[in-house]
């Protein structure tokens, strides 16, 4: 043990959201992120074959190819539910993703109960109650400033755990300091996309220490009351031109990640950026991967993602809503 020398950054201890003693009777894998997540359930799992929606991350199915797993796509309809035919077979899993954190653990549940080998991917969802009947996914730096890390909790998670590398952060993680002191753009983006390389071109690891401290200081009961109040305050401004309207409405949300707001308009995300709201459309390599009549083209070249996390209030979504309607 060190003792002495210079003082390093120190954090609170013993608020990590995901801990055996909350979740009695499931394990929890603590690894380096939800793609590397997503194929340790499938092992958990024993399937070489996984059910996976066109509307999904890029990189989730790139990590799953190298990996050589086996890809069914499917379709989701206009309420989010996936669109399977295919009869499944024991080898095959299922990934049903929980879209902005916005379905809620009860609708999740019932989805889930159609399926065999399902996995749960709540990485828009850190805050989603883990079903115990399939495996649950989580990735952490969507919701806490974090360089990596991810969650998959089970009865069986941490099968083959103890093979995996330690995963180090602390070497790309820069970016989170230097935001304080130079913005988003510029050389702290450049560092960001760095370490966002290295997840990339890692395989799958341990959580690292780093990221495992930062998880377990963070205040999340504030995250979750910014996160919730921050996402009505957004339906507040943008429910009656929102196409997704009828689908928010109908949901009891949880905390959600962003706030999706579908509306068939050219130029409002130029504006945005051009006023530095740096929220890009999500996954525009669909858009040559789709048909232009199906639902996932349709949101991935309209759905803009309304920022609604902890650092923001009433007066920044004020702002967003005046570049959007140009008022």
């Amino acid at each position: 043990m060190e003792i002495g020398s210079f003082i390093e950054l120190q954090f609170d201890k013993g608020k990590e959201w995901y801990t055996t003693d909350k979740y009695f009777g499931m394990q929890i894998a603590r690894l380096n992120s939800g793609r590397a997540g997503i194929f340790h359930a499938l092992k958990c799992l024993n399937c070489d074959t996984v059910y996976l929606p066109y509307y999904q991350c890029e990189t989730v199915r790139n990590f799953l190819i190298k990996k050589e797993i086996k890809i069914k796509y499917y379709h989701i309809d206009e309420s989010f539910l996936p669109l399977i035919f295919d009869e499944q077979k024991p080898n095959e899993a299922v990934l049903i993703v929980n879209y902005y954190g916005v379905m809620p653990t009860d609708r999740m549940k019932e989805l889930a109960k159609k399926y065999k080998n399902v996995i749960i991917d709540n990485s828009q969802a850190f805050f989603a109650q883990p079903i115990d009947f399939c495996m649950n996914v989580y990735s952490a730096r969507k919701f806490v400033g974090a360089p990596d890390g991810a969650y998959v909790i089970g009865k069986n998670a941490l099968y083959g755990y103890d093979s995996y590398k330690q995963g180090y952060s602390s070497d790309t993680a820069g970016f989170l300091l230097q935001r304080h002191e130079y913005g988003c753009e510029g050389k702290v983006y450049q560092s960001r996309m760095i370490n966002e390389q290295r997840i990339d071109n890692e395989d799958i690891m341990k959580m690292s220490v780093l990221t495992q401290k930062i998880l377990d200081g963070t205040n999340y009961q504030y995250i979750i009351d910014k996160r919730k109040k921050n996402f009505l305050l957004a339906h507040e401004f943008f429910g009656e031109i929102n196409q997704l309207k009828d689908f928010l409405n109908n949901n009891d949300h949880d905390v959600p990640m962003v706030y999706p707001l579908l509306i068939e308009e050219e130029g409002i995300m130029q504006r945005l950026i051009d006023a530095k709201h740096f929220q890009g459309r999500w996954w525009s390599y669909l858009l040559t991967e789709t048909k232009i009549d199906s639902f996932e083209y349709k949101l991935s070249k309209f759905m803009i993602p309304i920022t609604i996390d902890q650092r923001y209030g009433k007066e920044d979504l004020e702002r967003i809503y005046r570049i959007i309607r140009k008022k």
